[in-house]
């Protein structure tokens, strides 16, 4: 287990929370949120209606804006009960929303808190947002938060394998905060068209990069503890396998199950960053078993996972971790130096 020292946000983020009103007063606003916009033990929802802020809708991604819906669950619009608003739903039959949706609204906030990887789809949402504000000429305010898991990592997404699990061309651990990625979604110019958005991003004070961070409300609802969001990475991958990670467990992303192997771990390193040996290690029991074929099932949405087709090959051709790891790695060291550019925060380590 790693030994963290805690980034506090009750107190480095009351500045913050000011420079958010000054740019929302006056305006109509739009909100992408879930359960994790807390300001101070309170949804920002209600902390801005009670500031006279004009909240127009809500705009609700995967798992809803609640946060209980299941993973892959499609979530209607509907009425938040609390406050009377319209909720837009993000995560049913449109991800995209559409120009009628934010017709009436001249700002859209994104306030949710990511975990740094790829496949995880707040930030797929975030693209798709960006792209409808490019599209009607909205301003699109990113309220930044810390990444819990700020590595640079694994392959990058290839143009074959774009899907809602991987919509930009960045490796699995992005090492960017929500708001750095929207920087550089726009300056990539990858929105549609290689339109650009008008964008603005409001700083997460005090934290930097590399500095551990603790997420104090859970960010989806198999993701309970820090120690899950640190195995995540390496673990989402057997989501394209029929091992089990651990869904609807009390250690959700913290153990590995198949039955008919009775391949069991539940004892895990935490990975600095990401890793291959849980999937390698498990393909190889397979084999063993002599049901390997059985592995990469799932339509090989293991390779959607990974943003490419290359990886399970691998795997399956017996190469070990540091020759896969060779593979990406010249791509890897051009994204760092593109990713320079975007940047709005030191190192902790100085490194």
């Amino acid at each position: 287990m790693c030994i963290f020292l805690f980034f506090c946000s009750s107190t480095l983020w009351a500045n913050q929370f000011e420079q958010l009103l000054a740019r929302i007063k006056d305006k109509r606003v739009a909100l992408v949120v879930n359960h994790t916009a807390i300001i101070d033990n309170r949804h920002v929802v209600d902390t801005l209606l009670c500031k006279g802020i004009n909240v127009v809708k809500i705009m609700a991604p995967e798992h809803g804006f609640r946060g209980e819906a299941d993973p892959g669950e499609a979530i209607s619009d509907s009425k938040d009960e609390q406050t009377g608003l319209p909720i837009i739903s993000l995560y049913g039959k449109n991800k995209k929303p559409s120009a009628e949706h934010i017709k009436d609204v001249d700002v859209v906030v994104f306030f949710i808190q990511d975990v740094g990887a790829r496949f995880y789809t707040y930030i797929s949402t975030m693209h798709y947002v960006m792209e409808t504000c490019a599209e009607t000429g909205k301003t699109f305010v990113v309220y930044d938060r810390p990444n819990p898991c700020d590595h640079i990592d694994g392959p990058i997404r290839d143009e074959k394998h774009k899907s809602f699990v991987g919509v930009d061309p960045i490796p699995l651990l992005h090492g960017c905060t929500v708001g750095e990625l929207a920087q550089m979604i726009n300056g990539e110019r990858w929105l549609a068209d290689g339109k650009q958005c008008k964008l603005t991003v409001i700083k997460a004070d005090g934290w930097k990069h590399r500095q551990p961070y603790h997420i104090e409300v859970r960010p989806s609802p198999n993701l309970p503890n820090d120690h899950a969001i640190a195995l995540y990475p390496s673990l989402c991958p057997f989501e394209g396998t029929p091992v089990s990670v651990g869904r609807g467990t009390p250690t959700p992303f913290e153990l590995l199950q198949y039955d008919a192997t009775g391949y069991l771990r539940t004892s895990f390193d935490e990975p600095m960053g990401f890793t291959l040996k849980y999937v390698i290690e498990a393909y190889k029991t397979f084999e063993k078993a002599g049901i390997k074929d059985k592995f990469f099932n799932r339509n090989l949405f293991f390779d959607l996972l990974m943003g490419t087709s290359a990886v399970r090959q691998h795997i399956i051709d017996g190469w070990d971790e540091e020759a896969i790891r060779d593979e990406w790695a010249d791509d890897l060291e051009r994204y760092k130096q593109m990713r320079k550019k975007y940047i709005l925060y030191d190192n902790y380590d100085n490194q």
